[in-house]
């Protein structure tokens, strides 16, 4: 019996109405909440604060755009380990000759790298305003207690391992949305940042550095895997369907919430930080949170930083761990890789260079990687021979070839505009 015939089961033994439940419970439930938490990280943070403190609502349009791309992509990715039992880079790694290979694994992991970057800065930033730690004993303290993370999924499993990084985003959630309640933003420029324009080239690579902390390749990478860990192979018939189905309210919740997060923050920025000094920076922007809203507000704020670099970069290492098996064979523990990929974060905070502005040129490094990502996966989950009856149709495969695009073409504008200055 397999992993995904034991939670059918379990769900449908609830008692009557039990195929209703086994599309709700729980059980079913999991791996895009841990997925999400790629969208709510350090990087997120930096590059939605620094948007809306520089350009107010200008930019809202491009997150709310990259959260419905998101969920179309996550869902894709989810599938695609339900449907072959392998994951993204798994079945790359099986139809590559080894040249293409070697050179997609390498770029993935550069991606992977820069991930993992945002999330440990992020967390030693946190660390900092709530402590006054310095930065590079910071980035280590939170590299140790990503280990620990690391650890629960090793010991106890993933449900565990799920059910922790949920509470983590659960504590992220509040931590950026509080001061909302406080400084609500204004209607009016809601509405105005809700048509696509820009204003300049500072405005273009901000928002390339959003859609690479919104549409995350790491994060795309690793779904596959989660849910392949989680549920194992998903046989044709009524069991896939019904997990289809719960995957599809899995990734829907789960990226509303990264979603309504990274909002939040653009607008919490906007309405209560907009031309204040030094608010194009986390500390900065910290420091005029609590001026404005409180230190409760602004400790808020900080532990949800805190979450977001802890919870983020053990996803991280999962991802890059996801990468290596998958394309080029060989795996190493989660903990050993853990301790290499923390090296250059540190080295970064040791040498002192500008921690929020290194959180935004990550974002925009994970903004190339993006189409790497994406583009073999809109092919993959259309091939019949791949995919059987659950490949996607026309409309679908439409709508994504659409992101494609989108996400190639601002990547090309941000090139030549940057080429130019």
């Amino acid at each position: 019996m397999t992993r995904v015939d034991v939670d059918v089961e379990r769900a449908e033994a609830l008692g009557p109405g039990g195929r209703r439940k086994a599309r709700r419970t729980p059980l079913l439930l999991g791996p895009a909440f841990v997925a999400a938490i790629a969208y709510v990280d350090p990087g997120n943070v930096a590059a939605n604060l620094t948007a809306g403190a520089r350009y107010g609502y200008l930019l809202l349009w491009v997150l709310v755009a990259a959260n419905v791309m998101a969920v179309l992509v996550q869902y894709q990715s989810a599938k695609l380990g339900l449907v072959t039992g392998d994951s993204l880079p798994g079945v790359l790694g099986k139809r590559m000759r080894r040249g293409p290979r070697l050179a997609f694994w390498g770029q993935a992991e550069l991606v992977a790298a820069a991930t993992d970057i945002a999330e440990v800065v992020g967390g030693a930033i946190a660390l900092q305003l709530l402590f006054g730690v310095p930065l590079p004993l910071g980035g280590l303290i939170v590299g140790v207690v990503s280990m620990v993370l690391l650890a629960t999924q090793n010991v106890y499993g993933q449900r565990r391992f799920e059910a922790v990084v949920v509470a983590l985003l659960a504590v992220i959630t509040v931590g950026f949305l509080v001061g909302l309640l406080v400084s609500p933003p204004d209607a009016r420029g809601v509405l105005s940042g809700l048509v696509p324009r820009f204003d300049g080239t500072d405005s273009v690579l901000l928002a390339a550095s959003m859609l690479g902390a919104t549409v995350m390749p790491h994060a795309i990478y690793v779904h596959s895997a989660l849910v392949r860990d989680r549920h194992g192979h998903a046989p044709a018939g009524e069991g896939r369907v019904r997990l289809l189905r719960a995957t599809r309210w899995d990734v829907g919740g789960a990226l509303v919430i990264a979603g309504l997060v990274n909002i939040g923050l653009l607008l919490l920025a906007a309405s209560a930080l907009r031309g204040v000094d030094g608010t194009d920076t986390i500390e900065g922007a910290h420091a005029a949170i609590v001026s404005a809203l409180g230190p409760a507000v602004g400790i808020a704020f900080a532990v949800g930083l805190l979450a977001s670099g802890l919870a983020s970069t053990s996803v991280g290492a999962y991802a890059g761990a996801t990468i290596m098996e998958g394309l080029i064979h060989r795996r190493i523990p989660l903990l050993v890789r853990r301790v290499v990929t923390l090296v250059p974060a540190i080295v970064l905070l040791a040498v002192g260079a500008d921690p929020t502005w290194t959180l935004v040129l990550s974002q925009v490094v994970l903004s190339f990687g993006i189409p790497f990502a994406v583009i073999p996966l809109v092919r993959l989950t259309r091939d019949r021979a791949l995919m059987g009856a659950d490949r996607n149709g026309p409309w679908l495969h439409a709508a994504l070839v659409v992101v494609v695009a989108l996400v190639v073409a601002l990547n090309l504008t941000l090139l030549t505009l940057l080429l130019a200055t």
